[in-house]
C-alpha cells in the first residue's frame, strides 16, 4: 500500500481541508472565548454549560482554553429557552441533548467519510478543490433541514392517526430483522464488501419498512429495530425479509422476531417489554424464519387465508422463564 493511500486502496485525503471549510462555515470567527465566557454570556452556570458540552459527545475542554465561538454562546441561549417555554422540561434537558449528539454524531461520521471518499481522487489523485467543499457543505445542511422539516410533518402525522403523543404508551408491533451469520461472514469479506452487504440490506430493509407504513427505530451493528402499526402489514413485512434472499443474491439471509403490544416511544427510541420479547424471539428464531408472540399470533390466526401460525416449544430466554414462540409461514396451498 502507498504512502498516499488508504487501507482500502482509495486515495489518501488530508482531514485538514475539510476542517478548515467546516470551520469558516460554521464559525463567523476564531474561536475567541472560553468555556467560563461562554457559560457567562449566555446567562447559564458554569456546569450546566459544560454538561451540555459533554452531553452532546464532544471532548472536554479545560478551564481559560480558548475554543469557543458566539455561537456556541447563541446555542446554549436557545436550549435554555426550550426549557423556558416548556418545550423541554429542565430535568428532560441531558436526554434531549444526548440523543441529539448521538444523532448528529453517526450523521457527521457517515457524511464525513462519504465526502472524502467520494470528493479524493475523483479525477485523479488530486485532493478536491477548496470551492468544491465550500459548496458541498452549505448544500448537505440544506438537504439536512428539507429532510428533518419532512419527517416532522411525517412523525406529526402518524401521532395525529394514532392517538399518541408525548412520548404515550401505545400499542403496535416491534421488529427486529438480523442478519445471519454476521460475524462469520465479516471475517471472510473484505471491508468494501461487507459495507456493501450492510448498506444494501439497510436500503432494502428500509424501502420494505417504509411501504408498509412502518418506521425504522435504528441500526444495532447486523440487526434493525423497526415499528409497525398494523399488526396484518407486520406479519407481511417480515414474511418478504426472510424471503428476499431467494431473489435477491445481494440480500444476506435473514431471521425475523415481531411481537405486538404496548411500546413507550421516548428521544427516537421505543422502550418496554414488546421491545424486549421482539429481540428475545429474533434471537432463537432459525435462519430464515419468523417466529412471532402469542399476542401477534392469536391476531393474524383470524385470516387462515393469508397467514400460518404454529405453536413452537416454549423456552426459556434472559426474562422470559417459559417463553412461547409461534412460528409464522405463508399458508400451504394444494398440492404442497
Amino acid at each position: 500500500m502507498d504512502a498516499d493511500e488508504t487501507p482500502d486502496g482509495q486515495p489518501a485525503f488530508d482531514p485538514g481541508l475539510l476542517i478548515d471549510v467546516a470551520s469558516s462555515y460554521l464559525f463567523d470567527a476564531a474561536p475567541s472565548l472560553t468555556q467560563e465566557q461562554v457559560a457567562e454570556a449566555a446567562g447559564v452556570e458554569l456546569d450546566e454549560a459544560v454538561a451540555m458540552w459533554r452531553h452532546l459527545g464532544f471532548s472536554e475542554v479545560g478551564p481559560g482554553v480558548v475554543a469557543f465561538t458566539h455561537a456556541d454562546v447563541e446555542a446554549l441561549r436557545i436550549t435554555r429557552r426550550l426549557t423556558e417555554l416548556g418545550v423541554v422540561e429542565p430535568e428532560r434537558m441531558p436526554q434531549f441533548v444526548r440523543s441529539m449528539g448521538r444523532s448528529f454524531s453517526r450523521l457527521a461520521d457517515w457524511q464525513t467519510r462519504l465526502l472524502l471518499a467520494s470528493l479524493t481522487g475523483s479525477d485523479g489523485d488530486d485532493d478536491p478543490p477548496l470551492e468544491v467543499l465550500t459548496e458541498v457543505i452549505p448544500m448537505v445542511e440544506e438537504v439536512q433541514g428539507y429532510i428533518w422539516r419532512r419527517h416532522l410533518l411525517a412523525t406529526a402525522s402518524r401521532m395525529a392517526l394514532r392517538g399518541a403523543a408525548n412520548g404515550a404508551t401505545a400499542s403496535t408491533c416491534v421488529g427486529f430483522v438480523d442478519i445471519v451469520g454476521y460475524t462469520s461472514r465479516s471475517r471472510q469479506m473484505s471491508t468494501r464488501a461487507l459495507g456493501e452487504m450492510v448498506e444494501w440490506f439497510e436500503r432494502v430493509v428500509t424501502d420494505l419498512v417504509v411501504e408498509r407504513e412502518g418506521q425504522v427505530v435504528k441500526t444495532i451493528g447486523d440487526e434493525v429495530l423497526y415499528t409497525v402499526d398494523d399488526p396484518y402489514a407486520a406479519a407481511d413485512l417480515a414474511l418478504l425479509l426472510v424471503e428476499r434472499s431467494e431473489t435477491d443474491e445481494k440480500f444476506p439471509d435473514v431471521r425475523v422476531g415481531t411481537a405486538h403490544g404496548p411500546v413507550l416511544a421516548r428521544l427516537g427510541d421505543v422502550f418496554g417489554p414488546t421491545v424486549n420479547l421482539a429481540s428475545r424471539l429474533t434471537s432463537i428464531a432459525r435462519p430464515g424464519r419468523v417466529l412471532v408472540d402469542a399476542e401477534l399470533a392469536e391476531r393474524l390466526r383470524e385470516r387462515p387465508d393469508d397467514y400460518r401460525v404454529r405453536r413452537t416449544r416454549r423456552t426459556s430466554v434472559k426474562g422470559y422463564e417459559h417463553l412461547e414462540p409461534w412460528a409464522l409461514t405463508r399458508p400451504r396451498t394444494r398440492g404442497d
